[in-house]
């Protein structure tokens, strides 16, 4: 079988997109999977305004995004079109480029409906038209695919509820952790975060928030709840890794005279930011929304407890061995924290077993066990096209029918369609280009 995964450009810098397509290629290389020939598929990204005196700018580069994603990638897709069996597009966020790939042959992960939310739920998030535009184009896409895979079943119940998808072209197929996220020590990487942090003999009790600061990541109640941390531990800090702070949540952390007491990081190399969830003493994350949660699943596997948004996707991931609070109850997740932090002064039996039950959790999820179930899915939309084309011949053969000279009888395509909450599907026709 000859496989192509379709991965983010790398440009965009989305590293649980390129985390995805990085480890399901580097499984799809063992033994187990020789039948499966892999190959990634990402062009460089076209440069135009970033190329320009107007290179820096924010607006120079999404510009330049929306071009190559709507543009160039999918043109660039043409050439593989009858080279490879099945596609793969690993970010549903890029799902309009199965308008540009064989549909019954092609399967997209989505990982979360956040894509979407404009179109399901356009009071709580209003855009422009030419946004929405494109939104609804890269749904019709991903309304394409012969099989949409999903990390949960907090996301698959999403797409279900909104009526995007119908249940039965739905997979569950959770991600797993990195085999950087262990227990096990790094000697080099362990020396790099000393580095970052600064002298050891400080007595900082570090709290971790790893993620970008996208308003459902929800930094303020982070913010508001660290705050009141440091009432109890006065040296408490927050680490966080994943990008600078919005000048909102600067502004934020200087009323709440939190500055001195938080230390941003860049994104961070996957065996650092290891080492870093086994150096710290708790990792938070009150996200409002989650697809699937990689953070929770990482700190678990590196054995450090967590406190977490009690969502669907998080309850999903993390079982019992994580602590759950609201996102509207700030104080509870104060509290949780808090509760931690003490537990591992004065409580080191009841620690160890709680550092055990993360790291027992976290070993449901592996990228072994994910890889197998993706290429027992390549597998069946693959047998499922050539059912397909071998009733079309045998239709053609009963009624007599021959193929126009020169035209395959292979159907490549699929229309799209558009799913309502009761789950009736309308044709709308023919995918464009």
């Amino acid at each position: 079988m000859n496989l192509a995964v379709v991965c983010d450009l790398i440009e965009e810098n989305w590293p649980s997109m390129d985390l995805a397509g990085d480890i399901l290629l580097a499984c799809l290389r063992g033994d187990e999977f020789k039948a499966v020939h892999a190959e990634r598929i990402r062009p460089a990204m076209s440069r135009r305004l970033t190329a320009t005196p107007l290179r820096s700018s924010r607006f120079a580069f999404n510009l330049d995004r929306i071009v190559n994603r709507f543009w160039d990638y999918p043109r660039f897709l043409r050439r593989y079109r009858e080279t490879a069996d099945v596609f793969h597009v690993v970010d549903h966020s890029y799902a309009q480029l199965v308008l540009e790939l064989p549909a019954r042959r092609t399967l997209v992960t989505c990982h979360d409906i956040d894509t979407f939310r404009c179109l399901v739920e356009p009071k709580n998030d209003p855009r422009s038209a030419p946004f929405r535009a494109m939104v609804r184009r890269t749904l019709r896409g991903l309304q394409s695919a012969a099989l949409v895979v999903c990390p949960s079943n907090a996301t698959r119940d999403a797409l279900i509820s909104h009526g995007l998808i119908p249940r039965d072209r739905l997979r569950l197929v959770p991600l797993g952790a990195h085999p950087a996220y262990s227990t096990e020590p790094d000697t080099e990487a362990d020396v790099e975060v000393a580095r970052l942090l600064g002298p050891a003999d400080d007595g900082h009790i570090d709290l971790l928030h790893v993620g970008s600061t996208i308003p459902r990541k929800r930094i303020d109640v982070l913010l508001r709840m660290f705050s009141r941390v440091k009432k109890h531990f006065s040296r408490a800090r927050l680490i966080r890794v994943g990008g600078p702070f919005t000048k909102e949540q600067e502004s934020l952390a200087d009323s709440l005279q939190l500055r001195q007491s938080i230390l941003v990081l860049p994104h961070l190399e996957r065996r650092v930011l290891a080492a870093l969830y086994r150096k710290v003493a708790v990792v938070v994350l009150p996200s409002e929304r989650e697809g699937f949660g990689l953070p929770l699943l990482e700190a678990m596997a590196c054995g450090t407890p967590v406190v977490a948004s009690d969502i669907a996707a998080l309850r999903e991931l993390g079982g019992e061995a994580v602590v759950y609070r609201s996102i509207f109850d700030v104080q509870g997740w104060a509290d949780a924290v808090i509760g931690l932090m003490t537990e591992r002064h004065h409580d080191p039996v009841r620690w160890a077993a709680r550092r055990r039950d993360v790291v027992a959790r976290a070993s449901f999820f592996t990228w072994e066990e994910h890889t197998r179930r993706m290429v027992a899915l390549y597998r069946e939309v693959l047998d499922g096209d050539r059912r397909r084309n071998m009733e079309k011949r045998r239709v053609m053969s009963a009624s007599g029918s021959k193929p126009r000279s020169g035209v395959k009888t292979v159907v490549w395509g699929a229309n799209p369609r558009t799913w309502n909450a009761a789950g009736n599907a309308s044709v709308k026709g023919e995918a464009d280009g």
